[in-house]
C-alpha cells in the first residue's frame, strides 16, 4: 500500500486533516518512545505509516474535547502601575 492510501483511509475515519495530524503526531511520539504497535507491521513502514494504519483499522481511537468557556479576564481594580 502506498502512503497516500494510508492517509486517505485514516482521513475517512477521523474526518478532518487537522485532527488527523494531531492524532498521528501524538501516536508517532508514543511509538518513538517504545510503545508497541497495535497492528501487524511491515518491516519498511515508518512510524507515521504505523499510526495511520492503526487509525484506519480502528485500533486507535480519539475523542474530541470541546474547549470550556474561558472565564472573563478580571478587571484591574488597583492603582495603575507606572
Amino acid at each position: 500500500m502506498s502512503n497516500s492510501t494510508f492517509v486517505q483511509e485514516a482521513l475517512n475515519i477521523v474526518g478532518t486533516p487537522e485532527v488527523l495530524i494531531n492524532v498521528v503526531s501524538r501516536r508517532v511520539r508514543l511509538l518513538g518512545q517504545g510503545a508497541r504497535p497495535l497492528v501487524e507491521v511491515h518491516p519498511r513502514w515508518t512510524l507515521m505509516e504505523i499510526a495511520l494504519r492503526e487509525i484506519a483499522d480502528k485500533k486507535l481511537t480519539f475523542e474530541l474535547v470541546e474547549p470550556k468557556d474561558s472565564p472573563a479576564k478580571p478587571k484591574n481594580k488597583g492603582k495603575k502601575r507606572k
